[in-house]
């Protein structure tokens, strides 16, 4: 969750894309002390349906990488897997009859230059900013896009505009990561020295200022709400009162430990070297993002968990080796279950499911709870390579490259392509290792309208150079 294709996606072991996260280029300040606070500022046509299943990463020989892929974790954009001059992939077998094209809930004009990845002339992948980064994030009614310095919002209901903030920030410096909360939009400014981030936070009504916390390399806002910000620091997790600036509450963890958010509760990984060891790990903190009490899971039988610490979901806390992926109760710190040769690839909030990647091809969609495999997709039912971005009530969203770029969702459970978008050019999903941004919401919001929408940026009409004439934030459901 740059926008060139420098994306680490949710924590899978794939090829570590660079971050660069931190806060503004000023002296640390001791996260007891409340923060400077600055004043609030004023404010297609339908495509033939191409059918493929998901495009599924290579197992073993990047399980092993898993520890190194933590390191680049944090908010970086994703493009299509398949590069536009690649041919055309075959259709997938046993997908039947074509699909229905599925109708885009709208479209929206980008501002600022951006290029059509795989165009004449252009070296980038998908649609993206001409000048390096963009980041989405989708929650709270809304959609978000960060470029440079400035935070654009869309309304899910229709796309219309809402507000644009240009945030105020050093010369050189840019946002790093966007996430939409109900009430709130927080952003990571990364320095021009890249060596320190802060976190700002504005109002997702309007785009006012609220308030601006320094951060962690790999932290930034956990929670957020118009009223407080919990942010992950360098050396602890502090709540912050977003009307004066104070300090709610702080609670250490150690220096730049690495982490795992599951609702209001964080996971905080003790290791000895933080996120650059981040296994074993012999202990985990819990704390209660809300009221911030805290307290201790220990490993099972004194030993370390099994791996490094991969996602939390609804209690439960995953844990992936180069051999396994292993599951304990975030309770207890107990072991319920084991899965040999497989790595996680996500989770679907709406199901109440996590999808593992299994014996190299195959997606296995779990209980939490007990591991039981409640549906599996094999990747021998499909010729060519597409992308699986995200996985919501059951359905998998797709992504075909190139200038006639489909989005296709395909059905876990049935084993076929249910449904395929118009033509989107050159497509671009937005990802966010944590789940706290990106494309797709991370967690079901029916009241807000955006458990089930997807946005991607695409270029109906490619100019010289690869730039693009058009660029178009597009919103589709799943």
């Amino acid at each position: 969750m740059t926008g060139v294709r420098t994306a680490a996606e949710r924590h899978r072991p794939r090829p570590a894309r660079s971050a660069r996260l931190s806060r503004l280029g000023r002296p640390a300040r001791p996260p007891r002390v409340a923060p400077r606070r600055r004043p609030r500022s004023a404010r297609r046509r339908a495509a033939a349906p191409r059918q493929r299943l998901l495009g599924l990463r290579p197992p073993v020989a990047r399980r092993v990488l898993l520890a190194l892929v933590l390191l680049a974790v944090v908010f970086f954009p994703v493009s299509g897997l398949v590069p536009s001059d690649q041919p055309e992939p075959s259709a997938c077998h046993g997908c039947g009859a074509a699909q229905p094209a599925i109708t885009q809930r709208w479209a929206a004009a980008l501002s600022g230059p951006w290029l059509a990845g795989g165009a004449a002339g252009s070296s980038a992948t998908g649609t993206v900013p001409a000048g390096g980064q963009a980041y989405v994030a989708v929650g709270g009614g809304i959609a978000v896009v960060g470029d440079g310095l400035l935070l654009t919002a869309f309304s899910i209901a229709n796309g219309s505009p809402l507000w644009q903030a240009t945030l105020p920030a050093p010369a050189g410096a840019s946002i790093v990561s966007v996430r939409a909360w109900p009430g709130a939009v927080t952003a990571g400014i990364l320095a021009a020295d890249g060596r320190s981030r802060t976190e700002m936070v504005v109002a997702a009504a309007d785009g006012q200022e609220l308030g601006e916390y320094p951060s962690a390399l790999f932290g930034g806002a956990v929670a957020a709400s118009l009223t407080t910000t919990v942010v992950v620091g360098r050396k602890g997790v502090t709540s912050y009162d977003n009307e004066n600036g104070r300090v709610r509450w702080y609670r250490a963890t150690g220096q730049n430990k690495f982490w795992r958010a599951d609702g209001q509760t964080l996971y905080v990984a003790e290791s000895a070297d933080g996120y650059l060891g981040s296994s074993p790990v012999t202990a985990l903190k819990v704390i209660n993002l809300k009221t911030g009490n805290e307290r201790t899971l220990g490993s099972p039988l004194g030993r370390p968990f099994s791996g490094t610490l991969a996602t939390a979901d609804d209690g439960i806390v995953l844990f992936a080796s180069a051999s396994a992926v292993t599951a304990y109760s975030g309770s207890t710190g107990g072991v319920l279950w084991s899965m040999a040769g497989a790595v996680p690839e996500g989770t679907d909030p709406a199901a109440r499911l996590v999808y593992l990647t299994s014996d190299g091809t195959t997606l296995t969609g779990v209980d939490p709870l007990t591991g039981r495999v409640k549906t599996s997709v094999s990747g021998s039912v499909a010729d060519g390579a597409a992308g699986m971005y995200v996985v919501r009530d059951g359905v998998a969203l797709g992504l075909d490259n190139g200038a006639n770029g489909d989005a296709w969702g395909y059905d876990v459970a049935a084993g076929r392509v249910t449904w395929t978008s118009a033509a989107l050019p050159w497509p671009h999903y937005f990802a966010d290792l944590s789940g706290l941004g990106g494309s797709a919401a991370s967690s079901g919001d029916s009241d807000s309208g955006d458990s089930d929408v997807v946005v991607v940026a695409a270029c109906p009409q490619a100019a010289a150079a690869g730039a693009c004439a058009d660029p178009e934030l597009v919103a589709f459901n799943l």
